[in-house]
């Protein structure tokens, strides 16, 4: 960013962009990088085109982040870091967070190139990010996960919106998403399983061989109780543990 105060010129960016506006940031690497290992993102200042300071902006890491990581990675997923922080700034939280993959220095428009790396790989990917510069990885991921506390843009472009903005909400939609399909299949299995036995029971099949044949108030019991079991199924999701 640049902009004029009080008639003085004022340079605020990394040390690419001051580089470009001719502004030397050797005297105060050592200084960015001792605030990027501490987890900060480095600022350098620039007035009237000589280097001035470094300012640190940190993001504090809030303290479910863990907990939703050690869960991801207990379900057998892969967790990789995305973003445009400075490598060792990235390093450094991933390190706090037991991150094993980072990826950093990503410019906003190459954040969806990485997704769709990673999909053609053969892996199904899921994308959770609150930005602006998010938004596009967000629609190319199989799975975009957006933080009710974050843009419009990016909830909008995702298919799952965590409205607390807290990561444990993935680890807690996954593990319901994964009860409901069960839930799904056993009651799919208890449906064609009466049918399967009461329609050829009810159409007559045992009638040659045994002489049975099934009273239409059998049937209609036995099609409540197909009904009663499935409703019954269901709602043992009510007490899934997330």
């Amino acid at each position: 960013a640049l902009g004029t105060v009080e008639g003085r010129r004022v340079l605020l960016g990394n040390a690419k962009f001051l580089d470009g506006e001719n502004v030397a940031t050797a005297d105060l690497d050592a200084v960015a990088d001792d605030l990027r290992r501490d987890g900060a993102t480095a600022i350098y200042a620039a007035v009237d085109r000589r280097l001035a300071g470094v300012i640190a902006i940190a993001d504090p890491v809030k303290a479910t982040t863990a907990e939703a990581l050690v869960g991801l990675r207990q379900e057998g997923i892969r967790v990789v870091m995305l973003t445009g922080d400075n490598r060792i700034t990235a390093e450094a939280v991933a390190r706090q967070l037991g991150i094993d993959e980072v990826e950093a220095d990503v410019l906003p428009d190459r954040k969806a190139a990485v997704v769709e790396r990673h999909k053609a790989a053969g892996q199904v990917v899921a994308m959770a990010g609150d930005g602006v510069n998010d938004a596009p990885a967000l629609a190319s991921a199989d799975v975009g996960i957006a933080m009710g506390t974050g843009t419009d843009v990016a909830i909008e472009s995702a298919g799952i919106t965590l409205l607390k903005g807290d990561l444990t909400g993935i680890v807690k939609a996954r593990r319901l998403s994964r009860a409901v399909m069960g839930n799904i299949r056993q009651n799919l299995f208890f449906a064609f399983a009466y049918n399967a036995v009461g329609i050829p029971v009810a159409g007559g099949v045992l009638y040659p061989s045994f002489g049975l044949l099934l009273s239409p108030v059998i049937a209609a019991a036995a099609m409540s109780l197909s009904s009663v079991s499935v409703i019954g199924n269901a709602l043992r999701l009510r007490s899934v543990r997330l």
